[in-house]
């Protein structure tokens, strides 16, 4: 029996829609593309975050314009902050000119399902003067935020919830005592960078201490505490006592550019080694703290030849796929794209190191057992890992389960198994403005991907 058989309908049924389900196209031959990807998500929340709270105005170029980052900027104006949009290019990123004022209230928050919103934000808005609250989607009432929010309190900040969920509402006087705090920040690296990134602001700074047994997504931190130098704000960190310090600084304004999303690049990438064709993402940075340059390891691993060079990097797919055992505890966001190559291989996979992801856009390691279940492949879902087998796949109607990697990642699947239905396509629009039509572009393999 399939793992599909064995988690309850409502994982689906949750996410269902009244909208047409999106075929997704399978690929004639070998894909050959040059795929342009919008800036990372997870870096330009991070940026106007940082802008919002440095000392002067700020630019930031080639921001992703997708729905999560959307929503932050609408937050930041809300409670005071000057975004201006002063251009965009081709696949839909954005310049923008960031002037910080006054944070005040009242105002409320619309998180949607974007972690980063509702996980970076709370810490801002306890330094603004006024009543915050904060709501989102449906599926973001589930999403876990008590230990920030416990942490916040036990610095001094006002904060009602509902029962460590939203929505949540914080009063603030305009300033944070700040201090030394511990959280258990098992369930999601995004409660220390969180704190983190406003911590500086704080009267005496912070001194956050992890007391939990493991920490998730390590180069997602790696990012905060390197774009927090960038704007003169240094943190100290002992690996030993998983304590980081920082003491009050002013945050000084910066003008950067945001890199491509190197995990929105995974399922194009994918369609390499899927369809044993070759493609190329331009602006691959040689140096990075993005999660998602482990794709150039994990996808070599599985079969592909990876090659970067200072024309981007480029990956072409053998005409074999081979499974792995992988720990993606770092790097979890890149499970369902892994996942879905997994369903293709050869041979059978493990990934392991994957339990936060339960707490993700949705239930991940169960959507995924689902979904793969329901194109035929046979997948054991542990608490913390996936072990999948390939097996005679077939099309099927599936979710999205309202996450845009799941969405992404059926599409993977499609491009070799004819009949692949995924509803709500228009998910992937959370970090990707347009991922039909980059998926078609890439099939008819027009340079530029969107």
């Amino acid at each position: 029996m399939h793992s599909h058989d064995r988690y309850p309908r409502d994982v689906t049924d949750r996410y269902a829609t009244d909208r047409e389900p999106w075929p997704a196209p399978t690929a004639d031959g070998p894909v050959s593309a040059i795929v342009r990807v919008p800036g990372s998500k997870s870096a330009t929340n991070r940026a106007l975050v940082l802008a919002a709270l440095a000392s002067g105005p700020s630019v930031i170029r080639q921001a992703l314009h997708a729905r999560d980052t959307r929503l932050m900027a609408e937050a930041l104006t809300h409670l005071g902050v000057g975004i201006v949009e002063t251009g965009r290019d081709s696949v839909g990123n954005v310049d923008w000119s960031i002037t910080p004022g006054p944070l005040l209230g009242p105002a409320t928050i619309d998180v949607g399902l974007a972690g980063t919103v509702m996980r970076f934000l709370p810490p801002l808005a306890a330094l603004a003067t006024g009543r915050i609250d904060f709501d989102g989607d449906p599926r973001a009432r589930e999403r876990p935020l008590g230990p920030m929010l416990d942490a916040l309190r036990d610095l001094g900040v006002t904060v009602t919830d509902a029962q460590g969920c939203l929505p949540v509402t914080i009063v603030g006087t305009g300033s944070v005592r700040g201090g030394s705090v511990d959280i258990d920040a098992s369930a999601s690296s995004q409660f220390v960078s969180g704190l983190l990134l406003s911590a500086a602001r704080f009267d005496e700074g912070l001194t956050l201490r992890h007391t939990g047994r493991s920490l998730p997504s390590l180069p997602h931190i790696a990012m905060t505490l390197h774009m927090l130098a960038e704007h003169g704000v240094h943190a100290d960190f002992d690996a030993d006592r998983a304590t980081w310090h920082l003491a009050p600084a002013t945050l000084l304004p910066r003008d950067r550019a945001i890199e491509p999303d190197l995990s929105n690049a995974g399922p194009f990438l994918a369609a390499a080694l899927a369809t044993a064709g070759r493609v190329t993402v331009p602006g691959w940075p040689r140096h990075t703290t993005q999660a998602g340059d482990d794709l150039r390891g994990l996808l070599a691993q599985m079969g592909a030849h990876v090659h970067l060079d200072d024309t981007g990097l480029t990956v072409t797919g053998s005409g074999e796929i081979r499974g792995i055992d992988a720990d993606l505890g770092q790097v979890g966001e890149l499970t369902p794209v892994i996942a879905a190559l997994a369903a293709l291989a050869a041979s059978p996979s493990h990934l392991t190191g994957i339990g936060h992801l339960r707490g993700h856009e949705t239930d991940r390691l169960a959507a995924l057992a689902e979904m793969l279940g329901a194109f035929g492949a046979h997948v054991d879902a542990s608490a913390d890992a996936l072990r999948i087998t390939p097996g005679a796949l077939h099309g099927a109607t599936v979710s999205s389960y309202g996450d845009h990697r799941m969405a992404t990642a059926a599409a993977v699947i499609g491009l070799v198994v004819p009949g692949v239905r995924i509803e709500d396509i228009a998910t992937t629009g959370k970090t990707l403005p347009d991922f039909p039509g980059m998926w078609h572009a890439m099939l008819d393999g027009s340079e530029g991907g969107a």
